[in-house]
């Protein structure tokens, strides 16, 4: 019965962990992409690059442009008085050349510079969002606008009207909104929750799987497979629960289907740091399961430690090979814990943990594994056979007195 519990315990221990870790996934994310500005200006910049999104960008701002001022009689009041009448098809066919005017300001190197250095300035007001808000962006009535009035002055130069009808817009009309209440209420809920535990989730979760293997003792490679396991899960519900998310948060912002390119867009670059993060986890359980499989009982994990069996038995070259591989991965980062000392440190210390314990493991299996066998010393005529005996001596004959 207290075998059972023990089992018990321990099965536990693994699914929380598999729990914890999946929603530190989504802490990680929201503490480095929506509450780090540098990673916030990264993913503004690759924003405003997207097609889609400059396309709706572009659309958005020559509607407001039009919206809220009489272009036919700002025209008007420029044209001599008897052009005056041409005023309404100029203003028609200014439209058509400011649509492709507002999507070429988009894409040119030098707007998209400034609009880096903007939301660097603006994402560190954006944080007030917590507090109620700032002067960059507004969140009157609970809702979160953002402003792109100084992309319609980019405009205006563009088209040649020279910021004349700039004035003419009222302040606060050219804004995107971004939240209303009930999304500003619950990200702020879901951002004063999540932000200190992105740290506190990943250790108890990582803790949870440690103290499992720890206290399974004899079965300690099945409760490191299961961990293994785990970690994929978590990864994989991560990407799961973003694709769901997705849908339902494109499905609410996208009113119309000429927007939810954009909206996808937004949604996919907003969460590509998610999805890093999860990748590593489904990395890292990888790397476990198949470390678990090969310290395993079976045919095939034997047979390959004993193939390993005699590069393992020299510490020498079991290191030097560990070392070419974190060469490797150091090189190629393909996690962002591997991009950062603290954390590359870790997960070497780990890897040399593992091999240390490998090592031992086919020591036991195969005492008498060498990478070379040992060789006699060679003799002084380089035969490898040592010195060749000494010859008997023959008795000297005896010697006549004289």
């Amino acid at each position: 019965m207290r075998h059972h519990q023990h089992r018990g315990w321990v099965w536990t221990m693994v699914i929380l962990g598999t729990v914890l870790t999946t929603l530190s996934i989504f802490a990680i994310w929201i503490q480095r992409q929506a509450l780090s500005t540098d990673n916030w200006t990264t993913t503004s910049s690759k924003l405003l690059a997207d097609p889609a999104i400059q396309t709706a960008l572009s659309g958005f701002m020559v509607d407001q442009l039009y919206a809220t001022v009489d272009v036919p009689t700002e025209i008007k009041g420029q044209l001599p008085p008897q052009l005056q009448g041409l005023a309404a098809p100029i203003a028609g066919g200014l439209r058509r050349v400011a649509d492709d005017a507002a999507l070429k300001v988009l894409q040119r190197p030098a707007v998209q510079s400034v609009w880096k250095e903007a939301n660097r300035r603006a994402h560190k007001r954006f944080l007030q969002i917590i507090k109620g808000g700032g002067p960059a962006v507004s969140t009157d009535n609970g809702e979160v606008k953002l402003d792109v009035g100084g992309l319609l002055q980019q405009l205006e130069d563009r088209i040649g009207i020279g910021g004349r009808l700039a004035a003419k817009v009222p302040p606060g009309t050219a804004q995107i909104q971004v939240m209303n209440s009930k999304q500003l209420s619950f990200a702020q809920d879901v951002a004063n929750l999540l932000r200190p535990l992105a740290i506190i989730l990943t250790a108890i979760g990582l803790g949870l799987f440690a103290a499992a293997i720890w206290l399974a003792g004899g079965w300690r490679r099945e409760v490191l497979r299961a961990t293994g396991i785990g970690l994929v899960i978590a990864g994989i519900g991560a990407l799961l629960l973003r694709r769901i998310a997705g849908d339902a948060i494109v499905g609410s912002l996208a009113k119309t289907e000429e927007v939810r390119p954009a909206v996808e867009s937004v949604w996919r670059i907003g969460t590509g740091l998610m999805v890093t993060v999860a990748t590593a986890a489904i990395f890292y359980g990888v790397v476990v399961f198949l470390g678990a499989l090969l310290a395993g009982p079976t045919h095939a994990a034997t047979s390959v430690r004993r193939r390993l069996s005699p590069y393992l038995a020299d510490w020498r070259v079991a290191y030097s090979g560990l070392g070419l591989i974190v060469l490797i991965l150091l090189a190629w980062a393909p996690t962002q814990a591997l991009r950062q000392w603290t954390t590359a440190l870790l997960l070497i210390a780990l890897l040399g943990f593992g091999v240390e314990v490998l090592r031992r493991q086919t020591a036991r299996e195969f005492p008498d594994a060498a990478l070379l066998p040992d060789l006699p010393t060679p003799g002084p005529d380089g035969d490898g056979l040592g010195p060749p005996p000494p010859l008997p001596s023959a008795p000297l004959p005896p010697v006549a007195a004289k």
